[in-house]
């Protein structure tokens, strides 16, 4: 999905991966008793934040990495129907890579 938003500073944009979560007895919990995804997807990739010299720090993500990120950070928003999250990068805690 093409994101028309460019972040600023060091954030980034996130699309949440649902998992569907089925039970070992294969019931399939409904939405709301799902656990917020902690998974998703880059869009968007903001410039950096600035150094005390005011040059770009390079950012460690790059759009389509899959990243894991804390549990309640970020701020949600719907874009086109989707949920999507505006994160710092500081709240990603890691690139899931294979």
């Amino acid at each position: 999905m093409a994101v028309n938003m460019k972040p600023l500073g060091s954030r980034v944009v996130v699309e949440p991966i649902e998992q569907e979560e089925v039970l070992p007895s294969g019931l399939v919990l409904p939405e709301t008793a799902k656990e917020k995804p902690q998974k998703g997807t880059v869009l968007s990739v903001g410039p950096g934040d600035r150094d005390d010299e005011g040059k770009r720090i390079a950012m460690d993500v790059t759009v389509g990495d899959v990243v894991l990120y804390a549990k309640y950070s970020g701020t949600e928003i719907k874009l086109d129907g989707k949920k999507l999250l505006i994160l710092r990068e500081s709240d990603l805690l890691a690139i899931v890579e294979g």
